[in-house]
């Protein structure tokens, strides 16, 4: 396994914080990490210059020295879907050269973390899915879920669908634990329904803060709360 996906059952549940504490964990390890946000809607603005502030964050996570069009090659300025963006601002989205960008973090690195856009069925390009983008690259996806009530159902509903798609799935983090009777019971009844495994659920961190760049505790977080060594033997 040389990349790993993060996608989630919406959009606003924590993939870009998630993405940045599994690759800071797995440097911690030892490994050369990469990372990667294939697309950014909502594209923040910084000296007359759009950047990624979820790219910003995995690379105080993970430091990588890759350049900045490989690390997010799809910077759109408005907050929607991809495919909606673009297509205000009069762009193309090619994912030939998400791809390209990942082959090359891939051939750099021991492992590259991507993330996505919002659920995994939000378009990229006209009918061209996240889960198509995920098939194209060919990785393996963790799927990153809320704590609270409804997560079961989105959760059982985006590992069906990965499924039909032909993406294999190493898990599910559920992330932004606050307690609560349904945050301890909806782990084991995922895994049940779906057979997939919950391979940790993460605490909510009132540091961590990806607009502002501030990724909080989320690397230990990772350590304390996730079974890294489950991901690795994927």
């Amino acid at each position: 396994m040389t990349g790993i996906f993060i996608t989630g059952t919406d959009t606003g549940i924590g993939k870009t914080a998630v993405a940045a504490g599994l690759a800071g964990a797995l440097k911690e390890r030892g490994y050369s990490v990469g990372v990667m946000k294939t697309v950014q809607s909502g594209a923040a603005l910084r000296n007359g210059k759009l950047y990624s502030q979820d790219a910003e964050l995995m690379i105080k996570a993970a430091c990588p020295c890759d350049e900045e069009e490989l690390i997010c090659p799809v910077l759109l300025r408005e907050a929607l879907a991809p495919d909606i963006a673009a297509k205000i601002e009069g762009k193309t989205i090619d994912p030939g050269l998400i791809k390209n960008a990942y082959m090359e973090l891939e051939r750099r690195h021991d492992i590259v973390v991507v993330e996505g856009a919002g659920g995994i069925a939000v378009p990229v390009k006209d009918r061209f899915l996240i889960s198509d983008l995920i098939v194209l690259l060919g990785i393996p996806a963790i799927i990153v879920a809320r704590p609270g009530l409804g997560t079961i159902n989105h959760t059982f509903l985006t590992i069906e669908y990965a499924k039909k798609c032909g993406i294999q799935i190493i898990g599910v983090i559920i992330n932004n634990y606050r307690g609560g009777m349904a945050e301890e019971t909806n782990p084991e009844v995922i895994k049940d329904l779906t057979g997939i495994t919950v391979l940790g659920i993460i605490p909510h961190d009132l540091k961590i803060d990806v607009d502002r760049g501030e990724p909080g505790d989320i690397v230990a977080l990772v350590h304390r709360h996730v079974d890294i060594e489950a991901i690795i033997r994927f």
